[in-house]
């Protein structure tokens, strides 16, 4: 068989084998027979670059809505507020603290009282008071010093009690600055933390006032008796009636 049949042979295999295929594959069937299809490789090369920088560009603009997701997260943890507050506690410290400065006995922590007090009670012992005016005016000024010594200890055993809630409220600021999820909530736990440090120095100059009341009224009282003792021995010193002798009786008759 000559060459020429055998090709001929070839073309009508593959006719018959176009003509087995599926009606699916019609469209490809109607590619006219002359077609030639040509791969160009710079052509390709350029489609292959042009498709790589579209997925660079894709994958930024996938990597810049994350960092702005994230961003926008942080924002939030920082905007976030502190589910924790102690202010509740420390106002009633020193409104317990208050209340007792405020029941000071006798003499108040008051600018006119303290006024009148030094006029009358503590002020110079008048020449012309009784014995039991001045005896009185001792005991007024007695009662004073003890109340005022009293009250300072009251203020020292309220303070103290206070320390067992600063512990708790430290240790719980403490706990919440550690674990604050953004800046809100550790500047709000810092701001707590100062507000519980004013609350112990508000604690401090109670005890500090309390104590020096009670010691200016040891020394006013001090002082006052210091003038009466000097009223007393002049009065003692002071030339009187003679002693007059008089009948007595000793026996009923």
């Amino acid at each position: 068989m000559t060459m020429r049949s055998l090709r001929r042979v070839r073309t009508l295999r593959i006719v018959a084998a176009l003509l087995a295929t599926p009606a699916a594959l019609s469209p490809f069937l109607t590619t006219p027979a002359h077609a030639v299809i040509v791969f160009d490789p710079k052509n390709y090369v350029q489609n292959l670059l042009s498709a790589a920088r579209s997925l660079e560009q894709i994958t930024n603009q996938i990597t810049s809505l994350q960092n702005e997701a994230q961003m926008l997260i942080n924002q939030a943890r920082n905007l976030a507020s502190l589910p924790f507050s102690s202010l509740q506690q420390l106002q009633q410290s020193v409104q317990r603290t208050q209340r007792l400065l405020a029941q000071a006995q006798n003499i108040a922590f008051d600018v006119q009282q303290i006024d009148q007090a030094f006029r009358t009670t503590y002020g110079k012992v008048s020449m012309s008071a009784t014995d039991q005016q001045l005896v009185a005016g001792a005991r007024s000024r007695w009662q004073n010093t003890v109340g005022g010594l009293q009250d300072a200890m009251r203020v020292q055993a309220t303070v103290i009690g206070n320390l067992d809630t600063n512990r708790t409220q430290m240790s719980a600021l403490v706990g919440q600055s550690q674990g604050a999820t953004g800046a809100l909530q550790a500047t709000q736990a810092g701001n707590q933390l100062l507000a519980l440090q004013a609350q112990q120095l508000a604690d401090l100059t109670a005890v500090v006032a309390a104590n020096g009341r009670a010691q200016a009224l040891a020394e006013a009282e001090r002082a006052a008796a210091a003038e009466q003792g000097r009223e007393q021995r002049r009065r003692f010193l002071t030339p009187g009636a003679s002693y007059q002798p008089g009948n007595a009786r000793m026996f009923h008759n």
